[in-house]
């Protein structure tokens, strides 16, 4: 099995504070990228709306909070306003598949459908990277994003592994599907074990978040569905553990490719 990430490395800057109106508003003309925003409640009216003005189009996350959380993560004026950069790049999909393909390469992603907690993020991206996936992808909303926490729990792997991440999971789950990858849904719903299962060729392997698993949409999405045979006074698996698990078996059936 390849690893497509030979030769991709990124800088991984500390995780920052963008704070005051001016400074987060030139952040994003500047197109800095940003894990989100918090607003002051009952922020002053004219600020408010000149950073509206900014944000109209942009897809960020924003939360409105207590001035007393501002106050805590700065010692200057905020004035209501703070930003999370990113300490990583995002990838765009399209084209960094497409340029997989173009080399003769069976690409294998790794889809995560709303994993919140940025451990389990890390521990992921260890995993995927050791195990030879190409690419991690993300929602941009209602998910660990990659923050300094997790690049330290990936012990360095998310300054190395691609990250892709997009408003609609399954608008991009689509597009791999129309690339010719297979989407594979791992799921204690499905009947067939992982090990039975064809994960050869070019692929996109799809885990839910800790809580309600794969979102329905996605799943009725998917060309297979697996399962990882456990006993049954158990439930689930970590989905670290599972990805771990699936992505060796994958790694496993690519040796003879």
């Amino acid at each position: 099995m390849k690893t497509g990430t030979s030769g991709y490395k990124r800088k991984a800057d500390p995780e920052h504070l963008i704070y005051g109106l001016h400074a987060v508003m030139e952040a994003i003309h500047a197109g800095t990228v940003i894990n989100k925003i918090l607003i002051r409640k009952g922020i002053q009216k004219e600020n408010f709306e000149a950073l509206r003005e900014v944000l109209k189009g942009k897809d960020y996350v924003i939360q409105y909070v207590p001035h007393e959380k501002l106050d805590a993560l700065t010692e200057g004026n905020h004035q209501g306003v703070v930003a999370f950069s990113s300490p990583v790049s995002y990838i765009e999909i399209e084209p960094f598949v497409e340029g997989l393909l173009a080399e003769g390469k069976h690409p294998c992603i790794v889809v995560l459908d709303r994993i919140t907690d940025v451990r389990n993020l890390g521990g992921i991206a260890r995993t995927a990277l050791c195990m030879g996936a190409d690419a991690l992808v993300i929602p941009s909303k209602g998910a660990a994003q990659v923050t300094a926490d997790a690049i330290k729990t990936s012990a360095g792997a998310l300054t190395s592994l691609p990250v892709a991440r997009g408003e609609e999971l399954k608008d991009l789950l689509f597009y791999l599907q129309q690339c010719g990858l297979r989407l594979v849904a791992c799921t204690e719903k499905s009947s067939t074990p992982v090990y039975k299962s064809n994960l050869r060729g070019p692929i996109a392997l799809v885990f839910g978040s800790e809580e309600n698993g794969i979102r329905n949409d996605l799943m009725n999405m998917c060309d297979l569905k697996v399962k990882i045979p456990m006993q049954p006074d158990i439930s689930s698996l970590n989905v670290g553990v599972s990805v771990g698990m699936v992505l060796y078996e994958k790694m496993r059936q690519g040796l003879n490719e």
